[in-house]
C-alpha cells in the first residue's frame, strides 16, 4: 500500500509533532509520489488485538497533530482512506489536487473509524454526508469534497504543493502569537467562551507586536 499509515510512520510523525510544539511553526502534510496516504497497512491491522485499539495508535497520533500550536494544512492528492482520510480530518485546512479520493472504507474490512472520522468528519460535512461515508462506503472526488467543504481548494496535481505553500505564506504574514491564540479559541469548548477569548485578548493587548502592527497600520493610512 502506497504511503499506509504503519507504525513507521505513526513514529515519524510524533516525532514531527514534539519539534512543532518545541519550535511551532506551519506543518504542510502531503503524500509521496500520488496518493496522500492509503489507510492502515492491513497486514498489520489485520494482527491487531483488543490491546492495540484501545491504545490508540491513530487517534492518539491525530489528536497531537490537530493540537499543534500553529495551523496544520494537509494539501490531499490521490487516495486518502481510512487512516489516510481521518488524517486529513485533524488538519485546519484541507486543499485537494483533482484526483484526491477521499473516504472511510473500514465498515468494510470489519472495524470502525475509530481516529476521529466518527466525529470530525460529521463536524466538518454534516451528519447525512458523514453517514454515506461511513456506513456506505461513499468515496468523495475532489470536486464533490470541495461541494461538502471538506476542502476549501482544488488545483491541478504539479499545482497543489504551490498552492498548500502559498498559503502557508498566508498564514505566515499574520502575528504568530495572534494565531495560536485563534487557533485554541476556535478548538476550544463552548463553555471557555467568552472568557477564554478576553483573556487572550489581554495578552495580545499587552504584546509590542500587536503595537508595532496597529502604528505600521496607521502609518500606512496617513
Amino acid at each position: 500500500m502506497k504511503n499506509a499509515i504503519n507504525q513507521t510512520m505513526v513514529d515519524e510523525l510524533h516525532a514531527v509533532c514534539a519539534e512543532l510544539e518545541a519550535d511551532p511553526r506551519i506543518l504542510i502534510l502531503s503524500g509521496a509520489g500520488s496518493v496522500f496516504a492509503s489507510g492502515a497497512d492491513i497486514a498489520q491491522l489485520r494482527d491487531r488485538r483488543r490491546n492495540d485499539a484501545l491504545a490508540g495508535i491513530n487517534s492518539r497520533l491525530f489528536t497531537r497533530i490537530a493540537a499543534l500550536p500553529m495551523p496544520v494544512i494537509a494539501a490531499v492528492d490521490g487516495w486518502a482512506l481510512g487512516g489516510g482520510a481521518e488524517l486529513a480530518y485533524a488538519a485546519d485546512f484541507r486543499i485537494a489536487g483533482t484526483t484526491a479520493r477521499i473516504g472511510n472504507p473500514e465498515t468494510g474490512l470489519g472495524i470502525v473509524a475509530a481516529a476521529g472520522a466518527t466525529w470530525r468528519l460529521v463536524e466538518l460535512v454534516g451528519e447525512a454526508l458523514a453517514m454515506e461515508i461511513l456506513l456506505a462506503g461513499r468515496v468523495l472526488t475532489a470536486d464533490e469534497a470541495l461541494s461538502a467543504r471538506l476542502v476549501t481548494e482544488v488545483h491541478p496535481s504539479d499545482q497543489l504543493l504551490p498552492a498548500a505553500h502559498a498559503l502557508a505564506d498566508r498564514i505566515a504574514k499574520q502575528d504568530p502569537l495572534a494565531i495560536r491564540f485563534t487557533k485554541a479559541l476556535v478548538r476550544a469548548p463552548r463553555t471557555a467562551h467568552p472568557h477564554a477569548d478576553e483573556t487572550a485578548q489581554a495578552v495580545l493587548f499587552e504584546s509590542p507586536e500587536k503595537h508595532r502592527r496597529m502604528t505600521e497600520f496607521l502609518e500606512k493610512k496617513r
